[in-house]
């Protein structure tokens, strides 16, 4: 992992686009905020948030992590994925008060973040009640994804959560073919290897996907997509 500083002309720009509160904040707030910015690398399966520490706001500039928490006997379930253009709130206990609960982060390919300093962030967001909305409304916002994740694990058949699963990540990639093993699917999804793989080779079976070593093709989207309703 490597961290640098960068110039506050550039962060300007990149915050002036993301943040709706920029504009209305005081300039010397503005430059506190680009004072404690760093652009982070973090290579592919590095960890970049270990449980309750305030890491700091995270913007995803390049790569992709994924967000998951762990039971005590080390079982992990993924609550969601950040992609280019994301931002990670829920990695900055400092600044909101409510999060009592640990969440871990590591890097699923390289990866290239914008992270604002945790506490300078919560100090400015204690100032700024535009701020504090915002971090608010984000934090809020990614709870939907979380309870998405769990009313799939706790109330559907596990086939139509993996139809699910194929169905979205080909919609967010473009492509028909999924370039993920079958323990990743389950770390996604919060299975077992093997429950992927059974279910994978019945979908073949069926001429829906075509499986092979470290991806999966689909070959059927219409009967996919049934699968999901």
């Amino acid at each position: 992992m490597g961290s640098e500083k960068i110039p506050a002309s550039e962060l300007k720009n990149v915050y002036r686009e993301i943040f709706p509160f920029w504009e209305n904040i005081p300039e010397g707030e503005r430059e506190f905020l680009c004072d404690n910015s760093y652009v982070f690398t973090y290579p592919k399966g590095n960890h970049v948030h270990d449980g309750s520490e305030c890491s700091g706001v995270i913007l995803v500039q390049s790569g992709s992590l994924r967000l998951y928490m762990m039971s005590e006997e080390g079982k992990d379930i993924t609550l969601y994925r950040l992609h280019p253009g994301d931002m990670c709130m829920l990695s900055a206990s400092c600044v909101l008060d409510a999060i009592t609960f640990d969440v871990f982060i590591d890097a699923e390919e390289d990866c290239t973040c914008y992270v604002i300093g945790g506490p300078a962030f919560a100090a400015a967001a204690e100032r700024n009640p535009k701020i504090k909305i915002f971090a608010l409304e984000t934090a809020v916002s990614r709870f939907s994804d979380v309870m998405w994740v769990m009313q799939q694990i706790l109330f559907m058949s596990m086939d139509k959560r993996l139809a699910i699963f194929l169905y979205d990540e080909s919609a967010r990639t473009g492509l028909d073919t999924i370039a993920l093993t079958h323990g990743q699917i389950a770390r996604y999804m919060g299975s077992a290897r093997e429950v992927v793989s059974r279910m994978l080779k019945y979908f073949a079976n069926e001429g829906i996907v075509e499986v092979s070593r470290g991806d999966i093709r689909i070959l059927d989207k219409q009967r996919l997509r049934r699968l999901t309703l």
